[in-house]
């Protein structure tokens, strides 16, 4: 589990194709000085398992679903991704629950530059958007965001100077792909109404 508060900026070292399956090493330096063989790190919101490291870089494998259902499909050598080490029970909870389970990519629709920080608008699918509420909270990418509005179909959030500097947020531009993953509650509070009986399975569902 995680806190959506990005410890670190990496950068992807290498791919490689492994079939059904995408081996990647991340650099970071002194990021993984601390690690052990097994621990989850988050990388850009997806919870992976390292399998080999040294403190400047680990190498972690993504399974096809892994791949096919994040905007890993989408990365090259360079990307920069915002990392984050599992939470230990003495952690700050600075942002909220993160699973590191992503629920599917969004696409950056509109950034809106301001004074301080920068504004972004996403195209949200439709099968996403009852578990959005504004003023609740999401990770995009790994960091724990407030969305500041909810329309038909886009949320928007607001990013401060500290964000921007510390996460991989400064270098999205329209169409940029974007994990998405929504609060668990309320995915777990519809789960136990449709087992009860008390609300129907929403339409696709």
């Amino acid at each position: 589990m995680f806190t959506g508060i990005i410890q670190a900026l990496g950068t992807i070292h290498s791919l490689e194709n492994r079939g059904d399956a995408l081996s990647m090493c991340v650099s970071a330096p002194g990021f993984f000085g601390s690690v052990r063989i097994g621990d989850s790190v988050s990388n850009n919101g997806v919870c992976l398992t390292i399998e080999a490291f040294t403190p400047d870089q680990a190498t972690f494998t993504l399974i096809h679903q892994t791949v096919e259902t994040t905007s890993f499909s989408k990365a090259k050598v360079g990307s920069r991704v915002n990392l984050e080490q599992a939470c230990k029970p003495e952690s700050l909870m600075g942002g909220h629950y993160v699973m590191g389970h992503v629920d599917g990519v969004v696409m950056v629709r509109e950034l809106i530059p301001r004074e301080t920080g920068l504004e972004v608008v996403l195209n949200v699918p439709e099968e996403f958007r009852r578990y959005i509420i504004q003023k609740g909270s999401i990770a995009l990418d790994g960091v724990s965001l407030t969305v500041a509005e909810k329309t038909a179909d886009t949320i928007r959030v607001a990013l401060i100077p500290e964000t921007l500097a510390k996460t991989n947020a400064l270098e999205w531009h329209v169409g940029n792909p974007v994990n998405l993953e929504v609060d668990m509650i309320g995915k777990y509070v519809e789960n136990f109404l449709l087992q009860s009986g008390t609300i129907s399975p929403a339409k696709g569902q």
